[in-house]
């Protein structure tokens, strides 16, 4: 039993008005921040819902801007490879023209200059960089420029010509998360986009009797393929096959080396791992400490050019006035180049199309789980300010009732 006294009464009130007090200020709170959870204990059920949903929103609005990203990049490619094409068209014209038999060696040479100048065209179109300064065609080498021209003389040229590009271009392309768990390839290297033969690589080695003395692991384009203790090289072969990259290995029957050839036209890289030298061994690759330059063993037989070559390649029969190789192997080459690029404008509009169709599902997803989080933790602001007057109403009458009912004290009758 609560035993009475004279404060007892004003102690009760006191308590009742602080509880109006601090259920007035928590609902000014939530009408003011429009959250109806400023703490955890305020629902905890509806504050775990509210932290899921505020998190995959985030991760919603991230892979939007992704998507984005990704969209406006294969634009930018898009648009260069649409440009490559139109200049490897007009060489075509030229090839074609020169390899009539009509006209003279002046003529071809004439011919031959300008598919020159459409040549380094085309190297500043495959050395172009996108709005935000990064090279498109350059792999994760971003900030390289991946082809290099080399110019000297050549027989009939009378002039500085373009005798070679280097691709120095490297590495796996650049990946981004356009969903849950879901990637897309941002890059598409030049030393795929600007291909025209699919490569072989001839190992020189005899590797009948090779065996691999330890565990160890040699690249493929980017794809690790792992070598154990005791493999020999049909084993090799069959991890290779195996591994998921755009190559297919076998066995040369009369020198019993090892063959590489691409499944489509694109440069080949290979590499040991750090501690291994397994492609070393089998006579295809040798150490370089600088990774832009060729590796390939010197007793190895490589084969398979790129889009410059080709045009290289016509260029000089032009020069040299020889018309049945300008009709043959001149214009097959730059068939060559025109079905691979027309190949890799296919899939960076693949890409693009997969970009934007994701896009359009997360832009209209966001709506729905942001209206997910507002019914968790938003305020209804017509039921909270009734509320609010109720409350206010309430707090004056009993501040009302309790004037009367507490007792007067001695400072009442001091007047």
């Amino acid at each position: 039993m609560a035993r009475v006294s004279t404060n007892m009464a004003n102690t009760n009130v006191q308590f009742h008005l602080r509880r109006q007090e601090d259920a007035i200020l928590n609902l000014q709170n939530q009408m003011s921040s429009g959250n109806r959870l400023n703490r955890l204990s305020d629902d905890p059920i509806a504050a775990a819902r509210t932290v899921r949903y505020q998190s995959y929103l985030t991760r919603l609005e991230r892979f939007e801007n992704n998507t984005r990203y990704a969209r406006d990049h294969f634009n930018q490619i898009d648009i260069n490879l649409q440009e490559s094409v139109n200049i490897l068209q007009r060489i075509r014209e030229l090839a074609v023209t020169g390899a009539t038999g009509t006209f003279a060696r002046d003529d071809t040479r004439h011919m031959a200059v300008e598919v020159n100048e459409l040549m380094k065209a085309l190297v500043a179109i495959a050395n172009s960089t996108g709005p935000d300064g990064r090279q498109l065609f350059a792999g994760d080498r971003v900030f390289t420029e991946p082809f290099r021209i080399v110019e000297g003389t050549v027989d009939g040229g009378g002039e500085s010509l373009v005798v070679n590009v280097e691709y120095r271009g490297a590495g796996p392309a650049r990946r981004t998360e356009i969903h849950e768990r879901t990637f897309i390839d941002l890059d598409l290297g030049g030393g795929h986009a600007f291909w025209a033969e699919r490569m072989q690589i001839f190992s020189g080695v005899d590797a009948s009797n090779w065996r691999a003395l330890e565990n160890g692991a040699f690249f493929i384009n980017g794809h690790e393929i792992l070598v154990r203790a005791g493999d020999t090289l049909p084993a090799v072969v069959a991890s290779i096959n195996e591994s998921g990259a755009a190559v297919r290995a076998s066995v040369d029957p009369s020198t019993n080396g090892l063959v590489i050839t691409g499944t489509n036209p694109h440069l080949i890289r290979m590499e040991d791992r750090q501690g291994s030298n397994t492609l070393e061994e089998l006579g295809v690759v040798r150490f370089n400490t600088d990774p832009s330059a060729p590796n390939w063993d010197p007793g190895a037989r490589v084969a398979g050019g790129s889009v410059f070559d080709m045009v290289i390649r016509l260029r000089d029969g032009l020069l040299r006035g020889d018309h049945e190789f300008v009709g043959g192997l001149g214009i097959s080459g730059i068939d060559l180049s025109l079905q691979n690029m027309t190949a890799r404008l296919a899939e960076v509009g693949s890409r693009h199309e997969r970009a934007s169709v994701t896009w359009s599902r997360i832009n209209q997803e966001i709506p729905n789980v942001a209206a997910m989080l507002a019914r968790e933790s938003g305020v209804d602001l017509a039921t909270a300010a009734t509320d609010f007057a109720m409350m206010e109403l309430a707090q004056r009458a009993a501040l009302q009732t309790a004037a009367r009912i507490i007792p007067p004290t001695l400072l009442d009758f001091l007047r």
